[in-house]
């Protein structure tokens, strides 16, 4: 088995592994462990890091690309200052201003449209999609 071929199959293996699971791969090759509850997420992670480890990592071209990026702005800012997103939940109408510092929602600032929907539901939800701005499929 070349080396690739064994990278490949350690990144395979990992699909079937679960987030404590993942969380001692972790562990056990980088340290602490990221603090996050998505499976997905740090199985996606771990990969990346099991991969960088293997073959390195981004060459310098594409790191000075991502640093041209500049900030990730959060969804929703592209709407201009101002701009009003609003949706209507469990029969209440909720309307969120767009800030220079975030979202306002009753009176406070939100640092992103998902921090709002957390507020309003008192749940974990993606904020661009609960004020409509993807579908379900996105």
């Amino acid at each position: 088995m070349s080396r690739r071929d064994a990278l490949d199959a350690e990144i395979r293996a990992l699909d079937g592994a679960g987030l404590e699971d993942l969380r001692a791969l972790w562990r056990a090759r980088f340290g602490s462990p990221p603090k996050l509850r998505s499976v997905e997420l740090l199985r996606l992670l771990v990969a990346w890091r099991v991969q960088t480890a293997a073959l390195g990592g981004l060459d310098r071209e594409t790191k000075a690309r991502l640093a041209r990026r500049g900030p990730v702005e959060p969804e929703g800012r592209r709407f201009g200052l101002g701009a009003i997103l609003s949706r209507t939940w469990q029969g209440r109408r909720i309307e969120v201003v767009v800030e220079p510092d975030g979202f306002r929602w009753e009176g406070e600032i939100y640092p992103s449209l998902s921090a709002v929907a957390r507020g309003v539901t008192g749940t974990r939800w993606n904020g661009p999609r609960f004020f409509g701005l993807r579908d379900a499929t996105s």
